[in-house]
């Protein structure tokens, strides 16, 4: 089942059904039940509304305005490598290898919701940035008790030349307008994707495909549970919250997008998120 935030409020995809369900977002997706309580829905619910599937194909990021979106780093190897390469010259490229060999992961708030973009729309470049990558990641639904209920896909924006100088400046590099972007559904599932599941990425600059890569589930180091366990230590989420679970897709060391590049990032099960990268927002 793959669950839509829409203009018309929230529809279910279960098969070749789509259904209105009439229930406020952020009671949704804080739901400890959410995958029982959509199948019921689906049980006792014979309507089937064609005309939802232009909000389906509109969908706004399933992120409420009253949560926040976090995420983890140094989840792969892979991208444990490329962080140690870009702030080898700041002293702290061992910082990350640590990390990646600690019991504690590393977390850190990504975005509020108003920092964050659905699909087709526009995802910022900073300005004060010339390295900039995209990463595409898991992304775990998490209600305000911790309990994971759906999974979506997730495009994190990271300024490398602004963490690569200093890693302290790595809220700089990481948090600004329209530096995220989610979606296009939640998948409501009572387990996670398997490890042979695919995170594959291509960028395209006008009619060329610049860069392509994949990367299976079963080469993430940390799993799920553990990142949320960490995620609410010492630390209330009231509207529930969403996780990024880091990326194991970094382009080579001399990529950076430029204006105009069109990001598509597909997680099998889940869907496509697709963005253009401007600038300024278009």
């Amino acid at each position: 089942m793959i669950l839509y935030r829409t203009a018309a409020g929230p529809v279910l995809a279960k098969g070749d059904r789509l259904l209105a369900i009439a229930r406020d977002w952020h009671e949704l997706v804080n739901d400890d039940a959410l995958h029982d309580s959509l199948l019921r829905h689906c049980r006792e619910t014979r309507d089937h509304d064609p005309a939802l599937a232009d909000h389906v194909r509109r969908p706004l990021p399933p992120i409420g305005e009253r949560q926040e979106l976090w995420a983890a780093g140094v989840t792969w190897y892979r991208s444990r490598t490329a962080r140690m390469e870009e702030s080898q010259s700041a002293g702290g490229s061992d910082f990350y290898d640590r990390v990646y060999d600690a019991e504690r992961p590393e977390l850190f708030l990504k975005a509020t919701p108003h920092r964050v973009v659905g699909p087709g729309e526009s995802l910022r470049l900073r300005a004060d940035s010339a390295w900039i990558v995209p990463e595409p990641e898991l992304v775990l639904v998490i209600t305000r008790t911790g309990r994971i209920v759906g999974f979506t896909v997730g495009n994190d924006l990271s300024c490398r030349d602004i963490e690569g100088e200093n890693p302290l400046y790595l809220p700089q590099a990481k948090v600004f307008d329209r530096c995220a972007s989610l979606g296009p559904g939640i998948l409501v599932a009572p387990e996670p994707p398997g490890p042979e599941t695919e995170i594959r990425m291509t960028i395209d600059r006008g009619d060329e495909r610049v860069f392509e890569g994949a990367s299976a589930l079963s080469q993430m180091k940390r799993r799920p549970g553990e990142l949320v366990d960490f995620l609410f230590r010492e630390n209330s989420h009231p509207e529930g919250c969403m996780l990024m679970t880091g990326t194991g897709i970094v382009p080579p060391a001399e990529f950076s997008l430029e204006p105009g590049d069109l990001v598509s990032i597909t997680i099998d099960g889940i869907g496509t998120l697709a963005n253009p990268v401007h600038r300024v927002p278009a």
